[in-house]
């Protein structure tokens, strides 16, 4: 699924556009930086509620193209610019990650094996 049937099916407010024609191949969700660091693919989007730099720099070490904040989270400043510096997609939601989770797994989108 691409990123911008992605960001249209949730509704999302987008921070960061990336590459909106980027397939996504799998979803990760986590807040421990360093789970994400372990368990995360390249092209894979990854749906947290953390919202400080450091989210970008796991971002770009893992090759991840799109970061969903969710639960109402608003991305700080230095976030979204390092974001848009790096072509990753950035984006948020009012849905919590369980939710979030749950309509991109609906759509067709699961962790690949």
């Amino acid at each position: 699924m691409r990123i911008s049937e992605i960001t249209g099916r949730l509704g999302l407010t987008v921070y960061s556009p990336g590459d909106p024609a980027r397939e996504i191949g799998g979803v990760i969700s986590g807040d421990l930086l360093s789970f994400i660091m372990a368990e995360a693919r390249e092209g894979w989007m990854w749906i947290t509620i953390q919202v400080h730099l450091n989210v970008a720099a796991v971002a770009v070490l893992k090759e991840v193209p799109f970061i969903l904040t969710a639960s109402g989270r608003k991305p700080e400043k230095d976030l979204v610019d390092r974001c848009l510096a790096e072509g990753i997609t950035l984006a948020g939601t009012d849905l919590s990650t369980f939710e979030a989770a749950g309509r991109l797994w609906e759509a067709g989108l699961g962790r690949p094996s």
